[in-house]
C-alpha cells in the first residue's frame, strides 16, 4: 500500500485555497484555482496541497481544521464566476462586491457578499433537475447536514447539546416534523453542497489537464459541535444524559509545552466492546474516505500517530498533564478501509511523539511519513530531519507547514542561535547569512534530497516573512487569513521554480520546458 508509484521523484506548492488571489475576498474552486493550477504546471509542480475544504466555524477562527462537518464544501469556496456562466446570478450582482483586500481574508465581509450571490442563485435553480435529485439521492451525508445548518439558524449558533433535548437525541419522530416545517431551507443547503462538488470535478478535470495531483487532508478528530458527533454520538466519547464529551484529544506534556496540547475534541470509542459501535465507526470512516479521495488523489492524515496510540484526557481537566495513552485500531482499521476502497495514496503525518510502534505502524502500511527541514537544525548532525539521515526515499520534505514560521521568519527569529545559522547556510554550501535567501537555500536542500516528493509552502516559494505565516498554533485570532496578491505569481517565479525542480529530476513527464541547458 505505497502512497506514490516507485522510483516517481515529484514536487509541488501547500496553499490553501482561500489564499489564492481571487476578487471576491477569498480564492475560490474557480477561476482562482485555475489559474493556480496553470501556474503550478509552468512551474514544473506536479502536486498541489491544500487544507481541509469543510465548512468553517466564525467561533474557531474559521479554522479549517475546526469544520462542522467531515464531508461538506466550504460554500466560501463556491466560485461567483462559475455560478454567473450558468446564468443562476446576475453579472450586475458581481459588482457589488465590496473592495476586499488584497492580502488577508475578511471572512465576515465574503460570508455576506457570498451569502447574497448564493441566495440568487438558489432562486433561479431547478431543484427539479435530474443531477440534483440524484446528488440527494447518493449522498448519504447530506440530509443530516442541510438540517444540522437549519437547526443552527433556527437556535442563533448554540451548540447542538444546548438545543431542545428531543433534537439534541434526535427523536425521530421531532426530526422528521423539522425536515417538512424547514423544507425550503433545507433545499438551500443541499443546493450550496449541490453547486461546491459540481464546480469540484470542474477543478479535478482542470488538474488533470494540466498533470496536477491534489492533496487533501484529513483532520482526524470532529469539533464536539459537528453535525458529525451530533449525527453519530453512538461512536464518540459523550455521556448520553449530558451530551459532554467524557474524554477528549490532546497531546501530553513534552519540551515545548510543560501543561501539553488540550485540543478537546470527543474521542472515538475505539475501546469499545460493542460490535455495534465498532461497525458504525467504520462505516463512518470508509464514508469519509470514499468522500475524500472522490475529490483528491492523495490525503495527508493529520495526528496519524492516534491510530497506534491516542491521548485520552478526561473532560474535567484543564490541561492535558492528566491524560493516559490508549490503543488505538492500528493495521486492522486501514485493513477495513482498504479492503471497502482498494488501495489509497496516504500521507502520514508523523511529528510530534512519534514512538517506533507508530514507525512501524507507518512502514508496515506504506505510508510516507513527514520530513520537515525546520526542525533539522538542532546542533546534531545526526537529526533525523536532516537530508543527509534520511533512512528511506519514502516520505514527504517539507520546508516548513501550516503550523510553522515562514522560512524567512524562522531564520530570522529568536529560536534559531547564531551557530544554528551557520550549519543551515553550510548544509546548503553557502558561506553567507543573508536571510534574504534562506528560503531558496531549504528548497535547494530539500530538491536535492532522496525524498520522493518535496512541498513547499507558497510563502517559502515567495521569500515571505512571518507577517505572512498561516497560522501559529495555541492563538486563537488572526489565523487563516494570508492571501497571495496576483502580481507575486510572476513567469520569471514559475520560471525559476521550474528549473530547480528539472535539475533534480521532479517535473512530471509531461512538465513544459525547462530553461536548463
Amino acid at each position: 500500500m505505497q502512497a506514490l508509484p516507485p522510483l516517481q521523484r515529484g514536487s509541488g506548492i501547500l496553499a490553501h485555497i482561500t489564499s489564492l488571489p481571487s476578487p471576491y475576498g477569498i480564492g475560490d474552486i474557480g477561476s482562482s484555482s485555475h489559474a493556480f493550477l496553470e501556474f503550478l504546471a509552468r512551474a514544473g509542480q506536479g502536486h498541489w496541497q491544500f487544507l481541509p475544504t469543510g465548512p468553517g466555524n466564525p467561533v474557531f477562527d474559521n479554522s479549517p481544521y475546526m469544520s462542522s462537518s467531515a464531508f461538506a464544501g466550504s460554500p466560501l469556496l463556491i466560485s461567483p464566476e462559475l455560478l454567473l456562466d450558468q446564468g443562476l446570478i446576475q453579472e450586475s450582482s458581481l459588482k457589488t462586491a465590496p473592495i476586499f483586500s488584497e492580502y488577508r481574508a475578511d471572512f465576515p465581509q465574503v460570508s455576506l457578499f457570498k451569502g447574497k450571490i448564493l441566495q440568487e442563485a438558489f432562486l433561479n435553480f431547478s431543484a427539479d433537475s435530474q443531477q440534483f435529485i440524484a446528488f440527494r439521492e447518493n449522498t448519504p451525508w447530506l440530509e443530516d447536514y442541510t438540517l444540522f445548518m437549519v437547526l443552527k439558524e433556527e437556535f442563533h449558533g448554540l451548540g447542538w447539546f444546548d438545543w431542545p433535548v428531543e433534537i439534541a437525541t434526535r427523536k425521530a419522530e421531532t426530526l422528521d416534523a423539522l425536515r417538512l416545517k424547514h423544507h425550503d431551507r433545507i433545499q438551500y443547503y443541499a443546493f450550496e453542497q449541490f453547486e461546491f462538488f459540481r464546480q469540484w470535478q470542474i477543478l479535478r478535470a482542470k488538474a488533470k489537464k494540466e498533470n496536477i495531483k491534489l492533496i487533501g487532508d484529513i483532520p482526524i478528530y470532529m469539533g464536539w459541535d459537528s453535525v458529525d458527533v451530533w449525527a453519530n454520538q453512538e461512536i464518540f466519547t459523550l455521556d448520553p444524559e449530558s451530551l459532554r464529551p467524557t474524554h477528549v484529544a490532546g497531546v501530553p506534556p513534552d519540551y515545548f509545552s510543560a501543561t501539553g496540547q488540550r485540543w478537546g475534541n470527543p474521542l472515538y470509542r475505539w475501546q469499545s466492546i460493542d460490535q455495534n459501535i465498532q461497525k458504525k465507526m467504520a462505516a463512518w470512516w470508509v464514508e469519509r474516505f470514499r468522500t475524500v479521495f472522490q475529490m483528491v488523489d492523495t490525503a495527508r492524515i493529520d495526528h496519524f500517530r492516534a491510530f497506534e496510540a491516542y491521548w485520552s484526557i478526561p473532560e474535567e481537566e484543564k490541561t492535558a498533564i492528566e491524560g493516559e495513552w490508549l490503543k488505538g485500531p492500528g493495521k486492522l482499521f486501514f485493513d477495513k478501509i482498504f479492503s471497502a476502497l482498494g488501495p489509497l495514496d496516504i500521507i502520514a503525518e508523523d511529528l510530534g511523539i512519534i514512538t517506533p510502534e507508530v514507525t512501524v505502524l507507518r512502514r508496515t502500511l506504506g505510508f510516507p511519513g513527514m520530513k520537515v527541514l525546520q526542525f533539522a537544525f538542532d546542533d546534531n548532525p545526526h537529526n533525523p530531519f536532516l537530508p543527509h539521515n534520511f533512512s528511506s526515499s519514502n516520505c514527504v520534505v517539507y520546508t516548513g507547514t501550516h503550523d510553522n514560521d515562514t522560512t524567512v521568519g524562522w531564520f530570522l527569529s529568536d529560536h534559531l542561535t547564531p551557530s544554528q545559522r551557520w550549519r543551515i547556510k553550510k548544509n546548503a554550501n553557502q558561506e553567507d547569512d543573508n536571510p534574504s535567501t534562506i528560503h531558496k537555500d531549504l528548497i535547494y536542500l530539500a530538491m536535492a534530497s532522496i525524498g520522493r516528493l518535496t512541498i513547499f509552502p507558497l510563502q517559502d516559494i515567495l521569500g515571505f516573512g512571518n507577517d505572512c505565516r498561516m497560522n501559529s498554533p495555541g492563538t486563537s485570532k488572526g489565523n487563516w487569513t494570508w492571501r497571495c496578491a496576483p502580481r507575486f505569481l510572476t513567469e520569471s517565479l514559475s520560471s525559476w521554480l521550474r528549473t530547480e525542480t528539472d535539475l533534480f529530476g521532479r517535473c512530471p513527464k509531461k512538465a513544459v520546458k525547462t530553461d536548463l541547458p
